[in-house]
């Protein structure tokens, strides 16, 4: 991966506002990513209503490699990589470009502002523990933010689960990062917030239901609810409805790249006992 840094007179001066002074950019390809990305961005920017224009962009994607951990490095970096996703990686990117899109901008600079904007705590690379690592967290912090909602309040049936949010400090040796005292003892304290941690969310057994399926909308961003004790959500994907059935489009580490899920989302979820359910996120115009 190419690391490029920009200079914090040049971020001031994006159209945005302020951004992070100093922020490392590390592209894969820099020259396909950014032309891919203007590409996109202008393609979407036609599509007026939101969730379809998540759909539109997501789709797009088919076919792309699934690759993990491409975030990672030797240090916190804007990563940007359009050619290798996994299934948060790829939520991220159709959603960082149809919000761009839906501000009438088509710059790749664009994306890159709102990309940490929707990837870190309040909008700023601060470190490895400054990214929404958690998606209740990210849930959380961009909602306040104004970014997105969350819609699962909005179905006709829901539940509420509660969970102490504590995977990753109770499994330091997965994360590399973690072995700086510093960063975990940081993460430790992000994991305090979400302690008994409330959400929302809809079973497996109501997503079969006509009226959870009409609820349902093509590019509604779906994170799927976990069974295990000390995390919310291990996997994210996007809708996407064929003769009014929703279907999960997401990069999946089975098939190893972007796909549509071959049975549809109720059958998916019945299918896979780690899940217990879904959360459902919208960006807004």
């Amino acid at each position: 991966m190419k690391k490029i840094f920009l200079s914090a007179l040049f971020l001031a001066s994006l159209t945005h506002g302020v951004v992070s002074a100093q922020t490392e950019v590390r592209f894969h390809n820099e020259e396909t990513d950014t032309t891919k990305i203007t590409s996109l961005l202008i393609d979407a920017i036609k599509i007026k209503d939101p969730q379809q224009r998540v759909a539109s962009v997501a789709r797009h994607f088919i076919g792309t490699p699934y690759v993990a951990h491409t975030l990672e490095g030797e240090t916190e970096a804007l990563t940007v990589n359009l050619d290798e996703l996994d299934c948060t990686t790829f939520v991220e990117t159709a959603m960082t470009l149809a919000f761009t899109a839906g501000e009438q901008r088509s710059s790749w600079r664009d994306y890159l502002y709102n990309l940490e904007r929707l990837r870190y705590r309040d909008g700023k690379l601060d470190g490895y523990p400054s990214r929404l690592h958690y998606i209740s967290n990210w849930i959380v912090d961009n909602v306040h933010r104004g970014n997105f909602e969350e819609a699962t309040i909005r179905f006709p049936r829901y539940n509420y689960l509660e969970r102490t949010i504590s995977f990753m400090t109770e499994n330091r040796d997965k994360y590399k990062a973690l072995s700086d005292s510093v960063n975990f003892e940081k993460m430790r304290n992000i994991e305090l917030g979400y302690s008994n941690h409330r959400f929302p969310y809809i079973k497996t057994i109501d997503l079969g239901r006509k009226e959870t399926k009409a609820a349902l909308r093509e590019g509604d961003v779906v994170a799927l609810v976990s069974n295990l004790k000390n995390l919310d959500v291990t996997h994210m994907g996007i809708i996407i409805k064929e003769n009014g059935e929703p279907y999960l489009l997401h990069a999946s580490s089975t098939g190893r790249k972007v796909e549509i899920s071959a049975l549809p989302l109720a059958e998916f979820m019945k299918k896979n006992r780690s899940f217990l359910g879904i959360r459902v996120i919208r960006i807004k115009d």
